[in-house]
Parts: C-alpha cells; sequence; structure tokens
C-alpha cells in the first residue's frame, strides 16, 4: 500500500515539535518490539478523525499506548527532561577528608613505612587529584592515620583560603595586574593619583611582566619573588627602587578577590627568604642647592619666566606641579599670601598630592615685590606657553641642567633646611611645606589660623638667598648698590 504523508504541529509550553508521520491502516495483529519501531513504519491516522478514535485504534498495540497519556489529548507530549548540569566545586559539600593510609604489605607492620593519600585541588582545573605522601614508620594504624590528619590540617588542604585559590579560574599575572591597572583610575576610595599610576604601569612593563606576566597568580610565590629580586639587585637597582616594585607585586595579587571580597590568593611574605634589600635613609641621595648655587642660577638663566620661576620653589617650597598650576588669582592683593589649590602633571589639572598639601603660603615681602611686577597682566597660568599652557617638566629642567644638574625637589629640600635653621615652630613648617600632622599636638595648633603670626615668621626669616637678575627691579637695585 501506498504510503502517505502528513505534517501535525504539536506544542507544549514554549516548544514546538513537528512529527512526519506515515497513514497506513493499523494492523492489530501485528506487534513489534518497541513503540518507536512502531510509529516509524505504521501510521497514524490523518489529522480528520477525532482523538478518540485514534486512541482506540493504537491502543490495541502493546507499548505504543503507553506513550499517550490518557488524561491529555493525543496532540500533546511531554516535554524532554533536560540533562543535569555537572556541579562545580564547593567547599559547602565537603565535610572535610581525612585520607586513606597503607603500607606496601598485606597484614601492618610496624616496621614498615607508611604512606597517606587524599584529594587536592588543581589549580584552573574542576577536577581533583590524588597526592601520596610518605608518613615514616608507623606501629600502629591509628598512629599513622593521626600523622596524615595533622598534615592535612598543618598545610590547610581542606581550608577556605586553599580552596578559593585552588578553584579560582586560571588568571595570569598580565592578565590581573591589566585588570587591577585599569581599575585604579575609577577607585572612589583612596583615589591613586595619575602619576602613581603612571609610575607602576611603568614598574610593571620593566620588570614585572616580562618576569612573572605569564606566571599563574597561584604561582607567584616567594620562590618567584625571591628570583625577581636576584634579578633586580644584579641589575644595579637600588634598594628603594627593588621595594617600589615588589610592593606592586604585592598589590596586584593583593586585588584579586571573589565575590565575598576575600582574598584568592594571600601569601605570608617572608623578606628574609626574598632577600628584600632594606632601605637606609641615611644612604639615599637626596641632592639639595645652597645659597652658592641659588645665585649662580638665578644670574645664569637669562628669560625671566623661569628665573623667577626657580626662585619661588626655593623661597616658598612647592612642588613643582603645584607652581606649574598657579595663576594670578592664587595670589593675595599684595602676594604676601600663596594658595596652593591645584597642581598640574602632564599639561593636566589635578588635586595636590595629598589633603595637607591644599594650603596657603605666606611670602617674605622681598619675594612679593618681584611677584607683583611679574604677574601683572597675567590672565592664565603663571608659568605658561606662548600658546598659555602650561611648561612642560622636561623642558624647564632642560634649563635648569644648564647650569646644575639637581631635580625641583632640590629647591625644596633647601626651604625645609632654612625653616629648621631659623628654629620655625614645627606645626608650621609642616602647614608651609604641605606635610602631615606627627602628633597630636600639631592638630590642637591653631598658629596656622593665625595670620599675622604667620607672616612675621615669614618676614623674620627671608629667603635665605639672594634673589638676582630677576626682572628690572633688581637690575635697577644692583646699579644703586654699585654707584654706592
Amino acid at each position: 500500500m501506498a504510503a502517505k504523508y502528513s505534517s501535525q504541529e504539536i506544542t507544549q509550553g514554549s516548544e514546538t515539535l513537528t512529527a512526519n508521520l506515515l497513514l497506513t491502516s493499523l494492523d492489530p495483529n501485528e506487534h513489534f518490539a518497541t513503540s518507536a519501531q512502531i510509529l516509524t513504519r505504521n501510521i497514524l491516522p490523518s489529522t480528520q478523525q477525532s482523538p478518540v478514535e485514534i486512541k482506540r485504534q493504537v491502543n490495541g498495540y502493546p507499548g505504543v499506548a503507553g506513550i499517550l497519556q490518557s488524561d491529555l489529548p493525543v496532540g500533546n507530549v511531554p516535554s524532554a527532561t533536560p540533562a543535569r548540569r555537572k556541579r562545580g566545586p564547593s567547599l559547602n559539600r565537603r565535610t572535610g577528608q581525612a585520607g586513606t593510609v597503607f603500607q606496601h604489605c598485606k597484614t601492618w607492620d610496624s616496621a614498615a613505612p607508611t604512606y597517606g593519600k587524599f584529594w587536592v585541588d588543581v589549580p584552573g582545573s574542576p577536577e581533583r587529584k590524588r597526592r601520596t605522601i610518605p608518613l615514616g614508620v608507623c606501629r600502629t594504624k591509628s598512629i599513622a592515620r593521626q600523622r596524615l590528619r595533622d598534615y592535612l590540617q598543618r598545610e590547610a588542604i581542606d581550608s577556605t583560603e586553599a580552596f578559593r585559590q585552588n578553584t579560582a579560574p586560571a588568571i595570569t599575572f598580565r592578565q590581573q595586574a591589566e585588570c587591577w591597572i585599569a581599575s585604579l583610575p575609577a577607585r572612589k576610595r583612596r583615589p591613586v593619583k595619575p602619576a602613581t599610576i603612571s609610575g607602576w604601569r611603568d614598574a610593571l612593563n620593566a620588570w614585572l611582566l616580562p618576569n612573572l606576566g605569564d606566571k599563574l597568580l597561584a604561582d607567584v610565590s616567594n620562590a618567584a619573588m625571591r628570583q625577581l629580586v636576584e634579578k633586580m639587585s644584579n641589575a644595579g637597582l637600588s634598594p628603594k627602587t627593588i621595594v617600589n616594585y615588589v610592593q606592586v607585586v604585592k598589590l596586584v595579587l593583593a586585588s584579586a578577590v571573589d565575590e565575598e571580597g576575600e582574598q584568592i590568593y594571600p601569601r605570608k611574605w617572608n623578606h628574609d627568604f626574598i632577600q628584600l634589600p632594606i632601605i637606609r635613609r641615611d644612604q639615599q641621595r637626596r641632592p639639595t642647592v645652597t645659597e652658592t648655587d641659588l645665585k649662580e642660577i638665578l644670574s645664569t638663566v637669562k628669560t625671566r619666566k623661569y628665573a623667577m620661576l626657580f626662585a619661588l620653589l626655593a623661597g616658598t617650597g612647592l612642588r613643582i606641579g603645584e607652581a606649574f598650576g598657579l595663576r594670578p588669582t592664587d595670589f593675595g592683593p599684595d602676594c604676601r599670601v600663596l594658595h596652593v589649590r591645584r597642581s598640574i602633571w602632564r599639561g593636566q589639572e589635578q588635586e595636590p598630592k595629598t589633603a595637607n598639601a591644599l594650603r596657603v603660603v605666606d611670602v617674605p615681602e622681598v619675594l612679593a615685590k618681584e611677584l607683583r611686577n611679574f604677574v601683572g597682566g597675567i590672565s592664565g597660568y603663571l608659568f605658561s606657553t606662548a600658546q598659555g599652557k602650561p611648561l612642560q617638566r622636561r623642558n624647564v629642567l632642560r634649563v635648569l641642567h644648564s647650569v646644575k644638574r639637581v631635580g625641583f625637589h632640590a629647591f625644596r629640600r633647601f626651604r625645609l633646611t632654612w625653616l629648621r635653621k631659623n628654629a620655625v615652630p614645627k606645626d608650621l613648617e609642616r602647614f608651609w611645606m604641605g606635610h602631615a600632622a606627627e602628633e597630636v599636638g600639631d592638630l590642637y595648633s591653631k598658629l596656622k589660623e593665625d595670620v599675622s603670626f604667620r607672616q612675621q615668621w615669614a618676614e623674620r626669616i627671608g629667603l635665605g638667598f639672594e634673589l638676582v637678575h630677576i626682572g628690572p627691579q633688581n637690575v635697577v637695585a644692583m646699579k644703586s648698590e654699585k654707584v654706592a
């Protein structure tokens, strides 16, 4: 008999099944081994027949009637049961393991070596593997079990920290470092300055990524850190630089946390094992300038704005970024008071280095007089290019190095030394320099709020150096002195 075909749409829930049904006569004398064979070789009646008639005919076949539920129409088919997803590792499902002890003999031998077996997690893999350790000679099996339990507890095999570390996704130091650096600018608590981020990125690119970048975070241990410190020491890096670079490694590792904010790879760093150098502050290089150096710099530099900048740095102790960010509106009416409100880094404005850097600096009259002549007619940055943009640090440094090869911080050290030579009150010194309070008395003292007291001290101590070649006023003064 020729076969005919039709399509019947069977819908249950959100799933639609299309069954191609053969149309033949149902022979009650024919029995098949399975219902699947019956459905493929026989034809259900066409869709013109009622469900009751279809059900009556199908009941004649053993095994086929069972696939049609009596309480459902023929067109409804139960949905398939989804495959059960394999569960991942979970510390809550582990009640703790005691391990297994054994010997290479049929009966327990009090003189034979004993071994212990237990499961350990594999970093970056959901599977665990067997680990075997020697337990030595154990007189009884109870003693062997106790030794194994002590080992498991001592090595924290089933601890929460070990579970987080071993079951976390396999992430390399390079990947975590990139995530950490990218998160720093948007950090709300204790935000990091762009200059600091740039220094950390330079440390990563120069030393940390070439040596640790391809290692898994789980493998960045005291041993790996020791190898890194040894390489940096052999390359001649200073102790301070090595300590700073090691600190970046610690920060990257500590930034890997789970959904609860717990560190995935906690470390107990052993600085003795790492051979981390000790910073000897008395041996650190801190160059400064003297009164003779300042006289030479100010008399040699021919450009007025550079000479004024160097005199301001030495006379107030400002940081170079703070000086680049100055505007005429930051000075008082007579330039005796200077407000530090911003800083410049790579041409961009930002907040000063710390909260204490937002301060007021009192200027001696001899320097204020020069500032009044210099500030007049300037509307933008006090020290700027012809286009009105802040000066570039490297360009100013080139001018300074043409006379004296020191950094900008040398002027700040000179000012602090001069303040201490003249026994300026400690809290007033920290206020002018933008340093943090060191004792409770610094917080109690209100000297910084007494403007007249501050200006008296500023006038009493002066600059500590002679102003030369800064504009017409000094030129006239020098000619007057020669005539006299």
